[in-house]
């Protein structure tokens, strides 16, 4: 955690916001590790003295999660895991835990993510797979039709490993604040922050890894930080940012609509918001009664889940997000790597909104 980004960003305590609209802020109150500007680890506290809630930050990441004690308990196994081991024991774990377990996840989620956001920088990347960068190319592809620069902070919600953290920082010349809840993906991004290496397990075949590690300098470093937050329930004051960037996450959270309403509320005048999804729906991300269309196509939008987007970005329809408006749109390509001989392909479709 970036000490300026806590001071300028002044998060508040969810559980306040949350229950009665309170913005009572956090501190820091213990650090326990330090390096320069960046706090490894530290004891974060409501100033309310109702309340007091604690949230930790681990390995340079601050968790400011209104049910902090739950994530904490489903999310033990990925916080506690150790980035320390060599190569060969990685994959002695990988061979005896075997495939489908947590830490077989963990590993292809970072493997995907991080080939995608980091790949086109890897002095080793394979020439026969396919080019990574998808997630770059979609971000500087919306960034473009916005006309007016940015005047203030910037959010990146599900920012994943943190490219488009960085890139967003690189391109606007603002403080940015990647965010997400996947923990080893928010460490992978904070550790770069802190040492400009990337270091990753690249799926080859099975439970085969090869390790990744390489030196990535990112200019605007200094303008970014990533901490853990539950997007619905956003530790700020309403109106904290100048704009809003959320790649391929819009299907992947409980209440897509919640989402978008929290997002908008987030947002200052005249700031932007870039959203992509490919709709690809599934009832352990999302319930269907939440899903944005992918199901009753006897209905006006005939289960078109793009339609229902435009709807809920048109000021005019009864089921507008307040304060949201369509200025573009466009359908685009991604690929995610699953391994050296299977890549997935979507059509994404990329809207920006205005304030």
């Amino acid at each position: 955690m970036q000490i300026p980004h806590f001071e300028a960003l002044q998060p508040v305590c969810p559980v306040c916001k949350t229950a009665n609209g309170q913005l009572h802020p956090l501190v820091i109150a213990q650090v326990a590790k330090q390096e320069g500007p960046h706090i490894v680890e530290a004891v974060l506290h409501c100033t309310n003295a109702a309340c007091k809630r604690e949230y930790p930050v681990i390995d340079g990441v601050p968790l400011i999660i209104s049910d902090i004690r739950r994530y904490l308990s489903e999310n033990a196994f990925q916080i506690a895991l150790r980035d320390d081991l060599s190569e060969v024991m990685e994959s002695i774990l990988g061979d005896c835990i075997g495939p489908g377990a947590i830490f077989d996840i963990v590993r292809q989620h970072l493997s995907s993510y991080a080939w995608d956001h980091y790949g086109d920088l890897d002095p080793m990347e394979d020439p026969i797979d396919p080019e990574p960068g998808a997630m770059t190319r979609v971000l500087h592809t919306a960034l473009d039709s916005i006309a007016d620069d940015p005047e203030g902070p910037l959010i990146d919600l599900g920012c994943s490993v943190g490219r488009s953290s960085f890139d967003l920082a690189d391109r606007c010349g603002q403080m940015v604040l990647g965010v997400d809840l996947n923990f080893p993906m928010l460490r992978m991004a904070s550790q770069l922050l802190r040492t400009g290496i990337v270091r990753y397990p690249r799926r080859r075949v099975g439970v085969v890894y090869d390790r990744r590690e390489f030196s990535a300098e990112m200019p605007s470093a200094k303008m970014v930080d990533f901490w853990a937050c539950d997007a619905l329930a956003l530790p700020f004051a309403d109106g904290s940012f100048a704009g809003a960037v959320s790649m391929n996450m819009l299907d992947c959270v409980a209440s897509p609509v919640d989402f978008l309403v929290a997002l908008a509320r987030s947002l200052c005048e005249r700031a932007f918001a870039i959203v992509a999804c490919p709709y690809d729906w599934s009832n352990a991300a999302t319930p269907m009664e939440h899903w944005l269309g992918g199901h009753s196509q006897r209905g006006p939008d005939d289960g078109a889940s793009d339609s229902v987007l435009r709807h809920l970005l048109d000021p005019s329809s009864v089921h507008a997000i307040d304060g949201l408006h369509l200025l573009h749109e466009m359908e685009v390509d991604w690929q995610v790597r699953v391994h050296a001989r299977s890549t997935m392909s979507y059509k994404s479709h990329l809207v920006i909104a205005g304030t």
